[in-house]
């Protein structure tokens, strides 16, 4: 197992806490290529092969478009969708050999654009996407494709999440307890990899948005603006 991330102690302790004597950890930076190269680089020396490459970086926003510095639109792009192209790319090669499974930890958000979430929305719709067109050309290689779009599921996200001019929201504006934890998620991907499924939409309130926002889009307009503006400090009026 290779775990990869930004913040060294952090993937440390994880990876102590599993007690597994075969966990290799790697400092990486999705937004950057060579980091992405030299991660899979290392893994493929380390062990061999790659079988299961998750794509699960991922920050977020919450600000205007119109008062959002451009900056932030392209560092939501470059972590959530440059981060899973440059990842699955390197992986590539080792992945036709095993014909293994490539997932992308994608969003709701990927399904319905989210008002002030506008570079967050794009970049899971890119990442949609891009997963459904692989998937596509790979028909025939074997190879696996797993797009996961959990509903708000308690993480670090939101307190990580940028505003305006790329500072850290510092705060969720949400009630974290009421939601999905990761632990959850990661169970269904789990269940979902062994299960070859192609995508999966979590939670209750995820499902009736992708199924709403179908066949009532311009009425779902105003739900999702509504249910957003009662966030605590909403740029929503």
């Amino acid at each position: 197992m290779v775990l990869a991330a930004r913040n060294v102690d952090q993937l440390n302790e994880l990876a102590a806490s599993l007690n597994n004597p075969h966990v290799l950890t790697i400092k990486t930076d999705v937004s950057q290529e060579q980091d992405c190269k030299e991660l899979i680089q290392k893994a493929c020396a380390h062990f061999g092969r790659i079988d299961i490459l998750i794509n699960n970086a991922g920050i977020s926003m919450r600000a205007l478009f119109n008062d959002a510095d451009l900056e932030v639109l392209k560092q939501l792009m470059a972590v959530n969708f440059w981060g899973t192209v440059y990842c699955t790319k390197y992986a590539m090669p080792a992945l036709l050999q095993s014909k293994g499974t490539v997932v992308a930890v994608s969003s709701i958000a990927g399904y319905r654009g989210l008002a002030a979430r506008t570079g967050y929305s794009a970049s899971k719709f890119a990442m949609n996407g891009f997963m459904e067109a692989l998937r596509t050309e790979n028909l025939k290689t074997g190879m696996h494709f797993l797009t996961v779009c959990p509903g708000f599921t308690a993480s670090n996200i939101r307190n990580t999440a940028l505003n305006a001019h790329g500072g850290m929201q510092g705060e969720s504006p949400r009630d974290e307890q009421k939601m999905m934890s990761a632990e959850e998620v990661a169970v269904h991907i789990s269940n979902a990899i062994l299960k070859k499924k192609k995508t999966i939409v979590l939670t209750t309130q995820g499902k009736f948005t992708v199924l709403l926002n179908k066949f009532f889009n311009g009425w779902m307009d105003t739900m999702v603006y509504n249910h957003l503006a009662k966030e605590a400090d909403s740029p929503l009026k």
